[in-house]
């Protein structure tokens, strides 16, 4: 039991340290293309200075890197396992009387810990860190923010109808920049329109500040601030403009439970929740597919090829995962299903993989 701990351990903690060398790698490649891009769009921005535009930059970043963390333990464990296996570490420990399952399993339990980091603490700061990256690129760029075409928004009051349109959004809708507000009447036809630099939701209304107020029959009229009426909920408002991967993992369940109370559509967000809560076990299925590929003996020849084997069935495994995601945030498939199927497949093809090539 002493050698089979001893070696588990190290397999293990050659295992995260590959993990961390390989992420830490796709980490400072993705911050240098998202601030090469960044730079970019800032360079005829006045107010933008580099230190501003690299620290914008660095927020943003663990919400891209974040969906790359299954495909970084993939990588890690057939490197490990193949520095392993050029060391002759692995036939040191078959002449042990190790077998593949007993060096596997060490990695399999890191990679579980590991996605429960992920799911747990990462994802709560990574969509921290963005919504903060979102209130310095609005400082930034004001309201041309994300540089997209904005979010579209239907409500009523007590005077008719109105049409809201924002450029961008932050606190999960709460907050946004680039107003533009189309008022109707009762019967349809136009009243105003009205723009605005920023909008707040503060119960049952929008508080837009530095409103240009334009109607038919009169001259343009400005206020410092403008209280628009809405028949709308925090809730409605939240779902209109926040994005699932916005909400931090230990806030699902209340939000979706809120949303649901609501009458609210909350597919991406149970998607979302499923998701975080698979992630330690598609992490297991990546070290389970990645040990099937690369334990052949460098001797013995077909490494390489085994090797691009792994890589094209793990892309194969994100093809099917990302189907079944658009499938579960359409409500086309139950959230659990979608979440799972690609964890079950992974599992299953590295165990079979594994199964046929140590006992035949």
């Amino acid at each position: 039991m002493t050698i089979i701990r001893t070696f588990g351990t190290y397999v293990a903690s050659r295992f995260l340290s590959a993990v961390l060398v390989v992420f830490g790698g796709v980490l400072l490649l993705v911050i240098l293309i998202d601030y090469i891009e960044l730079s970019r769009r800032a360079a005829s921005v006045a107010n933008a200075t580099g230190g501003m535009v690299a620290l914008t930059s660095l927020l943003r970043v663990p919400q891209i890197t974040e969906q790359l963390l299954p495909f970084c333990a993939l990588i890690a464990a057939m490197a490990a396992f193949i520095g392993l296996s050029r060391r002759s570490e692995l036939v040191v420990a078959r002449a042990a009387g190790l077998s593949a399952w007993q060096f596997v399993a060490p990695a399999v339990l890191a990679a579980l810990a590991v996605g429960v980091l992920a799911s747990t603490v990462y994802n709560p700061l990574a969509a921290s860190m963005g919504e903060q990256a979102k209130r310095y690129e609005a400082a930034m760029f004001g309201s041309r923010g994300a540089g997209a075409s904005g979010t579209w928004l239907r409500q009523r009051d007590d005077q008719g109808h109105s049409i809201l349109h924002a450029l961008t959004s932050r606190d999960q809708g709460e907050t946004l920049s680039g107003v533009s507000v189309f008022r109707l009447d009762e019967a349809g036809g136009f009243a105003a329109r009205i723009e605005a630099d920023h909008a707040r939701f503060a119960d049952g209304e929008w508080i837009l500040s530095d409103a240009r107020i334009y109607t038919p029959a009169a001259r343009p009229e400005y206020r410092p601030e403008y209280r628009l009426k809405t028949n709308l909920t925090s809730a409605q408002v939240k779902e209109s403009f926040a994005t699932p991967e916005t909400v931090p993992f230990w806030r699902l369940p209340a939000y979706i439970e809120h949303a649901q109370r609501s009458g609210l559509a909350v597919g991406g967000y149970q998607m979302q929740f499923q998701t975080l809560l698979a992630r330690p076990f598609m992490l297991a299925a990546m070290v389970f597919m990645a040990s099937a590929v690369s334990l052949r003996f460098p001797r013995s020849g077909g490494l390489s090829a085994m090797v691009l084997g792994g890589i094209v069935a793990g892309f194969l495994l994100y093809v099917i995962a990302k189907v079944t995601e658009d499938l579960g945030k359409a409500q086309l498939m139950y959230a659990v299903t979608a979440a799972w199927i690609p964890v079950a497949a992974g599992t299953l093809a590295g165990v079979l993989g594994l199964l046929f090539q140590e006992d035949g």
